[in-house]
């Protein structure tokens, strides 16, 4: 997979965010001709082509149902509950989907009310 692209309503909030969240860099910039939306291009820092995916943030209606894709992040240089006090500090807000609070992964939004999951630790293996 090469890309991911989130429909947002201001990619410069979403950008800076989810920079400082995976540690990325803006890649590109896409202005088109005759376009009123534009969109931000994020990745690694080694750039295109590694072994992430890159975001593109893109301005366009955010979709009104729930998604059936979102991101988890497991934390590997702090545990989760620093990576939590984090990302709470960059202006994720905790979302109730119903979750009973036993589950092994803390429920977020990002500034725009796009969810994402922290996990607690790894999924065990099969």
């Amino acid at each position: 997979m090469g890309e991911l692209v989130l429909d947002c309503h201001d990619p410069e909030v979403l950008a800076r965010f989810w920079c400082e969240v995976l540690d990325f860099v803006e890649l590109g910039r896409e202005h088109p001709e005759g376009v009123d939306g534009y969109a931000i291009e994020i990745g690694p820092r080694e750039g295109f082509g590694g072994p992430q995916p890159t975001i593109i943030l893109r301005t366009g209606e955010p979709a009104e149902a729930k998604s059936n894709l979102h991101i988890d992040l497991n934390p590997t240089d702090r545990d989760s509950d620093a990576e939590l006090e984090r990302l709470l500090k960059l202006g994720a807000r905790p979302a109730d989907i119903g979750q009973t609070g036993e589950e092994p992964w803390n429920v977020l939004e990002d500034p725009e009310g796009n969810s994402f999951c922290l996990l607690k630790g790894r999924l065990d293996p099969l």
